[in-house]
């Protein structure tokens, strides 16, 4: 009999010792969540090449300066992210000159690069101006997911949208997607607003979040080789 109280409670002294610990781990992953939060949060600065003193970012909640915003996430992409800035500069300014209303940032999201990046994006700078791009420091690499969300609630346009620094999409592609946001805000502001004309719709009266993927280019492509093989 005194076997069994003693097996009982160590049974029960082993049970309260692993529920310790498994809130103690409860715990401690709660106040590391919270503390890596504060930490990251701590970023609300713009990196100027000619200014030694940091600059206030901006916040979404502000009132929007620019129509378009093109946050760019870059980790280590000194040797990829030129010829993607030349391309998608090439391109907004083109369409400005066409289109006095087209007003645009490039926000670039250093995300704690270690190689040539920064100075990259200065060199952009310096050509272009702060006011039409810009660098946000992450310090330390957060991953990209961070970037991107970190220099959406830092950019001053109506309508946020995400490249690659890699060019791996085209910012030429970016006017469909523009455009299909476009219809979607419209209707959803005409159904909210039956009264209102549509000179009064602005593309940032309507929230609108677009997700998608290149795995349909992919696909095309790889059908495409396919199709080279059979004709050989």
């Amino acid at each position: 009999m005194e076997f069994l109280v003693t097996v009982a409670e160590f049974s029960l002294w082993l049970l309260l010792i692993v529920l310790f610990g498994f809130l103690s781990v409860v715990v401690f992953e709660a106040w590391r969540r919270r503390h890596s939060n504060v930490s990251v949060e701590t970023v609300t600065t713009l990196d100027d090449p000619k200014s030694i003193k940091p600059i206030p970012c901006p916040h979404i909640t502000d009132p929007a300066e620019k129509y378009l915003s093109l946050i760019v996430p870059a980790y280590n992409e000194e040797l990829r992210l030129p010829a993607a800035l030349e391309e998608t500069m090439d391109y907004l300014q083109d369409r400005a000159s066409r289109d006095k209303s087209f007003s645009f940032e490039v926000v670039i999201v250093d995300d704690g690069s270690v190689d040539g990046t920064k100075r990259v994006a200065f060199d952009f700078i310096r050509k272009y101006t702060i006011d039409n791009i810009r660098v946000i420091p992450l310090g330390k690499n957060q991953g990209k997911g961070e970037a991107i969300r970190k220099g959406m609630l830092h950019s001053r346009g109506q309508l946020l949208l995400m490249l690659d620094a890699d060019g791996a999409t085209k910012v030429t592609d970016l006017e469909k997607l523009e455009n299909q946001i476009n219809a979607v805000a419209r209707e959803e502001y005409s159904i909210r607003n039956p009264a209102s004309k549509d000179m009064d719709f602005k593309i940032g009266d309507v929230q609108v979040s677009a997700f998608g993927s290149r795995a349909h280019l992919e696909e095309k492509a790889l059908a495409t080789v396919k199709s080279c093989k059979l004709l050989f």
